[in-house]
């Protein structure tokens, strides 16, 4: 056993609903805080339900964000604060939390991880899957760096997750429609211009206490490709070679312990290039896309729930596969609409876990631009990659929709 925080009080900002339960089951007292325009009331509710007291704030707010979190601490003797959630909120929560000296990781840590351009620095300051890549503050100086680097490039939001304001850029056009693009969704920079990393995609998911970083698994992840990249399904374990298995884990190791994290979760993203891993982009949280689910549904391993074990004292013990598990997402033409078929049928096979289709008639299904814009998703069980693909086409097959389609701006998946 390692030696766990001595207060279970726990102030936690911006928790899923499923992350108060589960510490609460840890044996934490937890304080929560949301902001209440991020979430529905009844998803609030939820949050409410084991927490000692749910927190409204504004997070746009830093200093408010600030306050709240200091007068919550010295009002309520709470031990630990953390924050499990989006990227957009945590620096100022955790700058908040080490002032108190009571966060488990220090803010450059975080930092370094969840902004892209800070995470490029950090891989070249140590020499760490390079990557030819260029800082861009505004949008006239993404066109500059594309002039200089050797095309193709990628360029995206250094701020930024799921998918928005990335974009492969081959030539003039290519510019040209992503400068719209960020420019209509107000996604601001500055921007990250970097050569173009060819080869199968991962993720990896972490666990570190005490500065010990456990892999907890490598997630295959397919995508549209250019030149949006919106993930399309990821299946776990991936299929790799024990030697590239190997690599990818050392790399994934390395980055974590040139950032100075010391707890919690990382998600890693990795393409297995001609010359070796390559890291893409990394966060302090747990991987979206239903990737803690397929873990658990995979593994039986509950990587949700060992987070608090861990804060507790508890050792970090990495599972073995037992099954391979999938989620594949729905893309659906953009427009209205006008008939569903086949959810029953999908809800009844044996090995179909989780079916989300948020849609009725009459609704309009927006363009897929990024992760957030996808039309739902299905998660199944199998035995192999290859029968997990077959799974997630048959459930495809069986979802019969009638669209009447929008006209589709260039740029938009159909």
């Amino acid at each position: 056993m390692t030696h766990g925080v001595p207060n279970k009080r726990l102030l936690m900002v911006m928790p899923y609903s499923q992350f108060v339960r589960k510490a609460v089951q840890a044996g934490f007292e937890v304080w929560a805080i949301w902001d209440p325009s991020l979430r529905e009331q009844a998803y609030l509710d939820s949050v409410a339900e084991h927490a000692r007291e749910l927190l409204p704030a504004d997070f746009s707010d830093e200093p408010a964000l600030r306050a709240l979190i200091a007068s919550t601490v010295r009002a309520h003797d709470i031990g630990t604060v953390v924050h499990l959630g989006a990227e957009s909120s945590m620096g100022p929560a955790v700058a908040e939390a080490e002032a108190l000296g009571l966060s488990p990781n220090p803010a450059t840590a975080v930092h370094r991880l969840n902004d892209k351009a800070a995470l490029r620095a950090l891989l070249g300051e140590h020499g760490i899957s390079p990557v030819r890549s260029e800082l861009a503050p505004t949008v006239e100086a993404v066109a500059a760096a594309v002039g200089r680097l050797p095309l193709p490039v990628v360029v995206k939001p250094t701020r930024l997750s799921g998918s928005r304001g990335i974009a492969l850029i081959r030539d003039a056009a290519d510019l040209d429609e992503w400068t719209g693009r960020v420019a209509a969704a107000g996604h601001a920079g500055p921007y990250l211009v970097e050569e173009y990393l060819q080869g199968p995609e991962f993720s990896v998911e972490t666990l570190s206490a005490n500065g010990t970083h456990h892999v907890i698994g490598i997630t295959a992840k397919r995508t549209t490709g250019a030149p949006l990249f919106v993930e399309t399904s990821h299946v776990h374990p991936a299929a790799v070679a024990p030697a590239d298995s190997a690599a990818i884990r050392t790399l994934v190791i390395r980055l974590l312990d040139a950032a100075g994290l010391v707890f919690g979760p990382a998600h890693t993203e990795v393409i297995l290039t001609e010359r070796g891993p390559r890291i893409v982009e990394s966060q302090t949280r747990l991987g979206g896309d239903r990737i803690p689910q397929l873990i658990e549904t995979a593994t039986g391993y509950d990587i949700e729930a060992e987070i608090f074990h861990a804060l507790a004292g508890a050792d970090i013990e990495p599972p073995t596969a037992l099954h391979t598990a999938s989620v594949g997402f729905f893309l659906l033409p953009p427009g209205r609409l006008e008939s569903v078929r086949g959810l029953d049928a999908i809800r009844s096979l044996p090995y179909v876990h989780t079916l989300h289709f948020p849609f009725v008639p009459g609704d309009e299904l927006p363009p897929t631009t990024d992760s957030a814009t996808r039309h739902g998703y299905v998660v199944v069980d199998a035995q192999s990659p290859a029968e997990a693909d077959e799974r997630i086409a048959r459930v495809r097959s069986l979802l019969v929709t009638e669209v009447r389609e929008a006209t589709a701006p260039k740029g938009i998946l159909r």
